[in-house]
């Protein structure tokens, strides 16, 4: 694959997911969110859409510099789909939480975002530990969002 072709795919993949997570978001948040048993602890919309914005910025590159150093090597193929189903399941926690209200499946997919990130991030160390180490905090962020969608689950 072509290294500038790349540098375009990879952007424009995380900005889609950060699209849709962002249009599924805003059919729920207003009024359904505001009214619905929040832990004292849940952050400000503000620093939580600053934070999914570093996620997805070093998701991207994290995607990159995978693709730079694994393309051609065995084991590529199933580490890249690892990386699409995790935007697929991180577009979906939204639908799930905001739009559907569906609660406990959102739990059950905020685990499936944390696992995928944590085997993207044990998979890819071979090829290229700065990739990996990119997707730590996300790891840490989407644990802590596991453990906070469980507690709002559990609160309505």
């Amino acid at each position: 694959m072509n290294r500038y072709v790349i540098y375009f795919l990879s952007p424009l993949f995380y900005i889609c997911i950060a699209l849709a997570g962002r249009a599924f978001t805003a059919q729920g948040i207003d009024p359904w969110y505001q009214a619905i048993a929040k832990p004292s602890y849940t952050p400000p919309g503000s620093v939580i859409g600053t934070m999914w914005t570093v996620i997805y910025i070093l998701a991207a590159v994290s995607l990159i510099m995978f693709m730079k150093h694994a393309k051609g090597k065995s084991g590529f193929w199933p580490i890249f789909g690892l990386y699409i189903v995790n935007g697929i399941v991180n577009a979906a926690w939204s639908y799930l939480f905001f739009t559907k209200h569906l609660l406990g499946l959102a739990v059950i997919d905020a685990g499936l975002i944390a696992i995928t990130v944590l085997i993207i991030i044990l998979w890819s160390w071979h090829y290229s530990r700065l990739a990996a180490a990119l997707l730590m905090p996300y790891f840490g962020w989407v644990s802590f969002a596991t453990y906070l969608t469980y507690v709002i689950f559990k609160m309505n």
